[in-house]
């Protein structure tokens, strides 16, 4: 037999060795990768998705507070976000010890550090003057440990926060709204502080306080903002609780332990979460690994019961932003953890239910910032194709029907920019902001709507947004051509006209009129990306992101041999942007034109190449876990196709064993010598894989079914034979399209009753003809060529399946 454009249903195939003994993957996170350069990683302590995130805020600071020695540190403030761009959020209710010796300059303390410890929910520091402060962490509860070289003081300072700026109301910087402090007794001190703006230009938020030491102290000094107070103890343990609704909801929320229980605690939590995902591989692979597995866990982050606007639950806030995470840390959740997953859709339908929007991103209780599209659709697709229970899809498709048919009042907020354009165009002209950008992403939307709306039944509007699924190659130049790369994702105006030339800034007078290429970011250094035509990325880039389509993309390229062309021009001429999300799906296209092994290469060599476990090793920001996960599923050599139950696999040398609470199913085996594996995996249930090498055969076992796969399929030749003697002698199960053949069961449900059912899809007959017969599933009109002419049922033809890939073999 011929291969041409083979796909092969692969199975599950997460490599890996079973651990025999219980494994402290805690040890092998590094909350220091990531905080050094653009990563900007949050390195206190929190716990999985947790509200309070106490740590150091330094002088010259990136999001996250904290900066490297030498800076000096301000404090310790209890709120944080992680990996975040753009303008800066929280960093509320400041605490700084200090000796009586120092004086307080304009409300603040600046410290030097002279050593640091950083390690998964511990912090530790210690000042020149030999103060030494530990910090670990609750969900809302902050611990510390101060340790004095004599009688120390400590500054409380509600008036703090992170991004403050002298220009009032500047754009993403917070504005001080207002603050309180009262001194409950020698040991209390609660209080409040309301801030505004940060990133998302969100409206006012509040965040109280309740502080208990473990030791009385004076009050030397107290106001509105800052309160000074001193102690006769060389040692002291405060805890610090939060709440986002009153003061004595943070004095509810602060935990009745001591610090060590707390950080066991804190330990044992992350240790539970992080070994569903049993990795093993170097020292420096398992840091990197589970440190970003980690931080994939950071946000957004739980307040179910703190949110002062309503009282549905559940509730999550600091989406920051699903623009980011909805690729690879969305679907992550989805499989490995879905009881999260499924709290966060639920938690996106509540905010619609009571504020009329989900959100494309959310911080401090209010929507904002939209950046590409309206991604919620995308969320729920994913948890749907998934099979994630517990959610009202019918109330999810009317929240997604909203974002694309009513326009927002302040579209940066929620909802979609230019919607009356792009619904009545059929794309968005030139000259509204990120035009080309939203074009792009809202056919994604759309296309997501269209899934959710045929799977639960309503058929007209499938066929609506499937059609505006399409809406990409209205901007599709495909008379383009630039570096030997043809047709691209190109400016046309209101009246249809392409435009070659475009004003570079706002004004006409002051801003000549340039040439658009697809490597032109079309506005001067002092104007940001949300006005340009693409959203921080380039034409070259977003020229390559429809990942709902990808089979029409490559046919607008010219076919797979130009697709390939162009794929390998595009990372040689260096377009690809490993830290931007829109490129994230790219160097995994290979698969489509029946590569997988060239995807391995680049994805391997992007990895190699820029990432590590070093505080420098993250080459991006990490967007609350997007860049993190990516990671992640590049280790794993597999990658998630957003919205859908499908991946995109390549094997990997690290061994890595994977508990799915899903699936219920376990995926072990070895995999050191193979060099090509393949693609489109389904949702798993109560399946377990493995596969070994015995001569020039791979053997792969599922469950009680054995199967040899010759090497020579493996590794990519156009020449191979099913029919060895462990495929004889197997013993089936009703396992569908395993590497490319039915189960003998299926095949004679389908010989009996001209039909066959398998994980509730029935596959009926169509035709057959001397060597096949055609069988077409109801769910959604996929149709297969099953061989009556050998000895397995071998699946020799597929069409229209939902990603729109066809195969056959010859």
């Amino acid at each position: 037999m011929k291969m041409k454009k083979v796909l092969f249903f692969a199975v599950y195939c997460l490599v890996g060795i079973l651990a025999t003994h219980a494994q402290d993957f805690t040890q092998y996170v590094d909350p220091r990768i990531g905080t050094v350069g653009l990563g900007r990683t949050f390195p206190g302590p929190s716990m999985p998705f947790g509200m309070v995130k106490p740590g150091p805020d330094c002088i010259n600071m990136p999001n996250a507070g904290w900066a490297p020695i030498p800076e000096k540190v301000v404090g310790f403030s209890q709120t944080h976000v992680s990996g975040t761009g753009g303008g800066q959020k929280y960093g509320n209710i400041l605490i700084q010890p200090c000796l009586k010796s120092q004086e307080l300059n304009e409300n603040i303390i600046p410290q030097r550090r002279i050593g640091e410890t950083i390690d998964l929910g511990y912090y530790a520091c210690t000042y020149k003057n030999g103060i030494q402060t530990e910090i670990t962490t609750a969900e809302r509860c902050a611990f510390y440990r101060f340790t004095y070289p004599e009688h120390g003081r400590l500054v409380v300072d509600a008036s703090w926060f992170l991004g403050r700026d002298t220009i009032p109301d500047k754009r993403e910087a917070q504005q001080f709204e207002g603050s309180h402090i009262k001194v409950v007794s020698s040991q209390s001190i609660e209080g409040w502080s309301r801030v505004r703006g940060g990133w998302n230009n969100g409206d006012a938020y509040t965040v109280y306080f309740s502080l208990l030491s473990d030791v009385p102290f004076i009050v030397e000094s107290c106001n509105e903002g800052l309160c000074l107070v001193a102690f006769s103890s060389e040692k002291v343990n405060v805890k610090i609780g939060v709440s986002f609704l009153s003061c004595e909801k943070a004095r509810a929320n602060i935990v009745d332990c001591s610090f060590d229980k707390q950080l066991s605690t804190l330990k044992a939590e992350w240790q539970r979460m992080l070994s569903r995902l049993r990795y093993q591989g170097t020292e420096r692979n398992m840091r990197m690994f589970y440190t970003a597995l980690y931080h994939t866990m950071l946000m957004p982050v739980n307040r179910t019961g703190e949110n002062p606007r309503w009282t549905d639950a559940p509730y999550y806030d600091d989406y920051y932003a699903i623009w980011d995470t909805y690729r690879t840390s969305t679907p992550l959740l989805g499989v490995y953890y879905p009881e999260i997953q499924r709290d966060i859709v639920n938690s996106l339908l509540n905010i619609y239910k009571n504020e009329g929007y989900m959100p494309d991103a959310r911080s401090g209780d209010c929507n904002g910032r939209t950046q590409g599209g309206s991604h919620g659709e995308v969320v729920i697709a994913d948890a749907f194709a998934r099979g994630l229970k517990g959610i009202d899809y019918e109330l999810a498709l009317k929240a997604m029907i909203k974002d694309a048919e009513v326009p927002p009042v302040d579209d940066e907020k929620e909802g979609r920019g230019g919607l009356k354009e792009y619904n009545s165009l059929g794309y968005i002209p030139y000259g509204i902001p990120r035009a080309g950008t939203r074009t792009v992403e809202y056919s994604f939307d759309d296309w997501c709507i269209a899934q959710v709306a045929k799977g639960l039944g309503h058929d007209d509007i499938y066929k609506k947004y499937m059609a505006r699924s399409g809406n990409w190659r209205n901007l599709w130049r495909s008379d383009y051509e630039w570096k030997g790369m043809r047709g691209f994702i190109m400016p046309r105006d209101a009246k249809g006209r392409w435009l070659d030339s475009v004003p570079w800034g706002k004004s006409k007078v002051y801003h000549p009129y340039i040439p658009y290429k697809p490597n032109t970011k079309v506005a001067p250094w002092y104007l940001p990306w949300w006005n340009t035509f693409f959203y921080e990325a380039l034409s070259a880039e977003y020229s390559l992101s429809v990942p709902h389509d990808v089979p029409g993309l490559i046919e607008a390229c010219g076919g797979n041999e130009a697709f390939r062309k162009r794929l390998d021009t595009f990372f040689a001429e260096g377009h690809y942007n490993v830290a931007n999300e829109p490129s994230f799906l790219t160097p995994w296209l290979y698969h489509f034109i029946g590569r997988p092994d060239l995807s391995r290469d680049r994805v391997t060599k992007i990895i190699n190449e820029n990432f590590s476990d070093q505080p420098d090793g993250l080459p991006g920001n990490d967007d609350g876990g997007a860049m993190s996960s990516w990671l992640i599923w590049g280790m794993l050599g597999k990658y998630p196709l957003a919205g859908t139950e499908m991946f995109l696999e390549f094997p990997q040398d690290e061994p890595i064993h994977v508990d799915n609470p899903v699936a219920d199913a376990t995926a072990v085996g070895s995999n050191k010598s193979m060099t090509m594996c393949f693609v489109l995996n389904r949702q798993y249930r109560n399946w377990q894989y493995s596969w070994r090498w015995k001569g020039d055969s791979l053997i792969v076992s599922c469950n009680t079914a054995t199967y040899a796969i010759p090497r020579a399929v493996v590794d990519g030749a156009t020449g191979f034979s099913w029919l060895s003697p462990q495929v004889k002698n197997a013993k089936y199960t009703d396992v569908i399209g395993t590497f490319g053949f039915i189960s003998h069961a299926a095949y004679k449900q389908l010989v009996a009753k001209n039909r066959f059912t398998y994980d509730g899809i029935t596959w009926r007959k169509v035709d057959a003809d001397n060597s096949s017969i055609r069988v077409k599933a109801d769910k959604d009109g996929t149709e297969m060529w099953i061989s009556t002419i050998h000895e397995l049922p071998i699946v020799m033809k597929v069409k229209n399946n939902p990603l729109g890939i066809d195969w056959e073999m010859r």
